[in-house]
């Protein structure tokens, strides 16, 4: 199934942009009274039926929804984003396919990216929610400072940090059915001090594994360690 995306549906916009419509009409050849199958990406699916095949703007008309309901569980990375952006979009595509549900960047002591283009990044995660037919596109945030991050509110607040004698691992206290923050550092860690202050703001120091991760391995990871831990 080919899934479309058009976010203003249920505000009454009933065409799809011009690169969703290139696609229907010119790569696949979709014309008048052929099938859409679209999500707004805000929890409900819907089926269409073409009403004007033009590559530039191609209209619908909806014949049914479908309301996917959240989860009982919700998943929030906030990450410090790779010098590589390439590695930081694989990143949100793969976390995306898995599930996650809400991701912010953040700016460390040892970041080496200052900035992220936000806008590319969407795009991205829309890309991959139509590939793995979800309904929800994950929240993504501009780049915050460290600081701020840690007064996200969630049930419970973990901070993935390269210590070879924390014994924790997230699978082992991660709880079901909650809403959980994994903060993420950049490639040289965390420093000292912001582990000492997400401590002092309520986050548990946890491990990913004994294997040293890449700072967008380690957010896959943690994505789908709670996706594991909600479905035991």
């Amino acid at each position: 199934m080919n899934l479309f995306y058009q976010p203003g549906i249920r505000e009454g916009i009933t065409h799809l942009d011009a690169e969703e419509s290139r696609h229907a009409v010119r790569v696949l050849r979709l014309s008048e009274s052929d099938r859409l199958d679209l999500t707004d990406g805000k929890g409900f699916f819907y089926s269409a039926k073409i009403i004007n095949a033009d590559s530039r703007k191609c209209e619908f008309e909806i014949l049914d929804r479908k309301e996917i309901q959240k989860r009982n569980f919700y998943i929030h990375v906030a990450i410090a984003p790779t010098k590589n952006a390439d590695r930081t979009e694989w990143f949100v595509e793969k976390a995306t396919e898995l599930g996650i549900d809400e991701i912010t960047f953040i700016q460390c002591k040892n970041s080496e990216r200052k900035t992220t283009n936000v806008d590319r990044v969407e795009k991205i995660a829309v890309s991959a929610m139509k590939q793995s037919q979800q309904a929800w596109l994950p929240i993504i945030h501009e780049m915050v400072p460290f600081q701020k991050a840690l007064a996200t509110k969630a049930h419970q607040k973990f901070i993935a940090y390269v210590d070879a004698a924390n014994p924790k691992h997230l699978q082992s206290v991660a709880q079901k059915e909650k809403s959980y923050l994994v903060l993420i550092g950049p490639e040289g860690d965390f420093s000292k001090e912001e582990l000492k202050l997400a401590i002092q703001n309520g986050f548990e120091k946890v491990s990913l594994g004994i294997n040293r991760l890449r700072t967008e391995t380690a957010g896959v990871i943690s994505v789908h360690t709670l996706g594991l831990v909600n479905k035991s």
